[in-house]
Formats: structure tokens, sequence, C-alpha cells
């Protein structure tokens, strides 16, 4: 319960009958021994507005006098306080003698391992951050502020006011069928996927498509291969299967299994349009070559498309999974960067044969995103409101990515280079091997900024290092000073 939070009647009602016996007490007393105890024990916190005498008789189905005394004898004692008008309040400040005892730290991960799975304690140790809006320079946040909210709040409260009431029981069809047919008319278009409606297989996001496609293509201890740099949340994802990573270096075309030759594995996870985090582009010719390998191999190659859309010079390049002539590719998209990360929508193409086991998995596993949201983003889509938020938000990205690069050089000069850029919403700044990358991320973190270290989007002990920049949410009014604070840090570092 939140400081200043109320209590209702019935809530309150419902926890004092349990402890409300007959056994002599009288209840007036009982009822004051239980709420000191909930204040002493912190289930009725500092501020918390206790229903009235009246409303909390009636729900307890007891004279009103019953209540009063128990209220009375707490505000004597100084565990409640009234305020003219507005009712009984716990009291900020409790007797000194009676004070609650306060809680026990939360165990350190080294108590959590003896009764945790392995993988949760290696997920705790990665140095993962929840991400924080409104912070330069956070990696895949898009301008939320930009968003056309009123468009999608008429939108939706439109789907909500015509709900079919079998649209809110359980449903299992993989997604809304007018989500899908907008989603494949888009794709077709704008990313040059093969796709059918059939194909379209909705989900909360990324993540989750990502842990369906773990369970549904891969066993326990079968070999999935990574980029490495890649990106974390396909790590946690893979790892919470069972699954073997072998990390596969990138260059400047894209994921180079040729490099690092090994045995073959049952997943290759790729990023090929705009690898994440370093923004090199796989070329044709590896791609192709990629999917003859597939081919020959029996892999099932998983093609991350997280936000080719922001492409600044030239039309989107097409995505690899248009290529595909085996039906070996599963191809994930979001809607998370072109719209808001708070949708929770996100979609799979598969192959045909896929189409009905992951359906069945997700209805089984997950349940599904709420149908007049989906219908609210079908029309977005087909309404055309998707394709211009997107072209807006192209220019004003670009607009910030140059305004990154402009502050950049004149705060550091060539002195730290920043790399990507054609395609997404953040850069890379490569630093020396020698750098502690993860010390810089931390001392900028306290001038509140967030540069993610590169190494933490490394598997090998051989980490890279650099900082990955996001600038798509970073107001034009905010970047030169962030850009000042990181840069000073760094010249520290450097």
């Amino acid at each position: 319960m939140n400081n200043g939070a109320t209590f209702t009647a019935d809530w309150l009602a419902e926890a004092l009958q349990g402890r409300i016996r007959q056994d002599g007490v009288p209840q007036n007393r009982q009822i004051y021994r239980a709420l000191r105890e909930m204040i002493l024990a912190g289930q009725l916190t500092a501020d918390c507005r206790l229903p009235s005498s009246r409303a909390l008789a009636q729900e307890l189905a007891i004279a009103r006098n019953t209540v009063l005394f128990a209220y009375e004898q707490l505000l004597a004692e100084g565990y409640l306080q009234t305020r003219h008008g507005s009712g009984s309040y716990v009291s900020a400040v409790l007797p000194a003698a009676r004070r609650p005892e306060p809680k026990p730290a939360a165990p350190a991960m080294g108590g959590v391992s003896r009764r945790a799975s392995q993988w949760l304690v290696a997920l705790a140790t990665r140095g993962e951050r929840a991400p924080r809006s409104g912070h330069a320079f956070v990696p895949g946040r898009p301008d939320i502020q930009a968003f056309p909210l009123a468009v999608w709040q008429r939108l939706l409260a439109r789907h909500w006011r015509q709900t079919n009431p079998a649209e809110l029981d359980y449903l299992s069809a993989g997604g809304h069928s007018a989500l899908k047919r907008a989603l494949a008319d888009y794709l077709k278009l704008a990313r040059s996927v093969d796709v059918a409606a059939e194909q379209i297989v909705v989900t909360s996001g990324t993540q989750q498509s990502l842990d369906l496609l773990a369970r549904l293509l891969a066993d326990a201890g079968d070999r999935a291969w990574v980029e490495e740099p890649g990106y974390p949340g396909t790590v946690a994802a893979f790892q919470a299967n069972g699954l073997r990573l072998q990390a596969m270096p990138v260059d400047g075309e894209g994921l180079n299994w040729q490099a690092s030759p090994g045995p073959s594995p049952r997943l290759i996870y790729i990023t090929p349009s705009h690898q994440y985090p370093t923004g090199s582009v796989m070329s044709l010719a590896r791609r192709l070559a990629l999917l003859e390998y597939a081919a020959e191999t029996g892999a099932w190659i998983i093609e991350d498309d997280y936000d080719s859309e922001f492409r600044y010079g030239g039309r989107p390049l097409a995505a690899l999974q248009g290529l595909d002539r085996n039906g070996q590719v599963a191809y994930l998209g979001t809607c998370s960067k072109m719209m808001f990360p708070g949708l929770r929508i996100g979609y799979m193409v598969l192959p045909l044969s896929l189409v009905e086991p992951a359906r069945r998995m997700l209805a089984r596993l997950y349940r599904e995103t709420a149908y007049p949201q989906q219908l609210a983003l079908a029309d977005f889509i087909a309404d055309g409101h998707l394709a211009m938020h997107i072209k807006r938000m192209r220019a004003c990205y670009a607009q910030r990515q140059q305004l990154l690069r402009d502050h950049w050089q004149a705060e550091l000069g060539d002195a730290v280079p920043l790399t990507g850029g054609d395609t997404g919403i953040h850069l890379l700044a490569p630093l020396p091997a020698a750098c502690d990358d993860r010390a810089i991320s931390l001392a900028v973190l306290a001038k509140d900024i967030i540069a993610p270290p590169l190494s933490e989007y490394c598997l090998s002990p051989e980490k890279q290092r650099g900082l990955v920049l996001g600038y798509a949410a970073v107001r034009e009014e905010e970047m030169a000073p962030a850009v000042q604070h990181l840069a000073h840090c760094l010249t520290s570092f450097i």
C-alpha cells in the first residue's frame, strides 16, 4: 500500500474478518488489536486513510459504536490521527516504544543461489540495469512524447466500446485476424517480407517471441549461435531454455560464421538489416551463403528486424526472410520502436509448418494480448497512421543523430569515433581494449546518463569495449549538456 492511499471498507473488512473470533473477547477490543497489529506490521502504512467507522461497521455487519471504540483507542495511543473533514489516517510517527522493527534486507545473490536456478544467478550477475525514461542515452528508446496519442486513444476507445464479449475470453488464434492482415500488408510493402496473414503469430513482444521459438525449435543442450556483440535479451531467452550458446563474431558484413568454424547449430540468431549493437548490415552474398548453410545443416534462422524502418539513406533494406526458399527463417518484428514500448505487441512470421504449434504453445504458456488493443493497432496501420508516424520520426531521428555527431565532434574531435547510424536509433562509440567501459558507464550514471558498456553485450572473455548511445528520445535542448557530461567523463578514462 503506497503512502497517501485509501483502504476501502470492503478491503479492510475482509482483512479483519479473519481476525475476529468468538473467543469471549469483546469485538471492539479484537478490532482495535487487529488494526494495531496491521499498523505495526506495515500492512497499514503512514498516511493511509481508513474508511469511516460507519462504512466499516456496515461491511462487518456490526454496530458502529464497536468500530468507533477501536478508532478512538488507536487515536488516543497515537496510532491514528484525524484530519478535519477528511477522516482518520495512520500516523506518520508511531509511538516510540511501538515502532515496527525494520524488515531484514533481501538476501544477496549468494543466498539466493542455494535455492534458485543457475540461470537466475547468471542473469543477476550480468550487470543489467533497468532502463529509465527521460535519460540520455538509453538505447532502443523511441521518443514517446512524439507519439500521436490522441489518435491512438480514439482508436482504443472505439474498439473497447464495440468489443464483442467473446473477445474478452481466453483466446488461442495467435492474434486477431484483422491485425494479421494489416501486418501482412505492411510487411510486404515496407520490408519485402514474403508473408500471408496466416503465417503471422502475434506475441507480447520480441522477448516472448524468442522464448517461444527457443522452446519450439530446440531442446535443452542444443547449440545456438548468437552474435558477438549482440542483443542481451536473446542470451537471456536462450539460456533460460537451456541452450548452449556459441558467440559468433560480427564484422562490417554482419555475422561472420566462417571466421569461427565449429559444430553446426540448431538455431542461428541474427539482426541482418541493422546488427545490434554495432550497426553493420549483412551483405547480400553473406545472406545467401547463410541461407545455404542453414539448408545444408538443418538449422533454423531467427531474423530479428527490430528497428529497420528507421533508415536514413534510401529505402529500408529488404528482410532476409524474403530470400528464403526453404522455409527455414522465423522473422521477428516489434511495435516497440515504431510506436512505444508499453504497447507490448510483437509478431512472428513463421513457415506454415510452425504456425499451428506456435499458436498452441502461445495459448498454453502465455495467453494472448487483448484483442481490442490489437484491433486498434490494425486500424492504426490500415488508416495510414503508422506510416505517417514512421516518416515523421525518421526525419526527427536523423536530425537528432546529426546533432549528437556535431556536439560529439565539438567535444571530443576524433579521439573517440562514432560508428553506425545508417539505420536505427543508436550509435556506437568504440573504445580501446584497455578502457574499462563498465566503469565509464557507472561514472556517467551519476549524471543521469545511461550509456551501456559494449562489453555487456558480449559473451566471450575477450570483450569488446565501447558505449552504446541511443539518441531518439534525447530532446534537442538536452543533447549538448548530455554530450558535455559524457565527454568530460570519457576524457578522464582514455
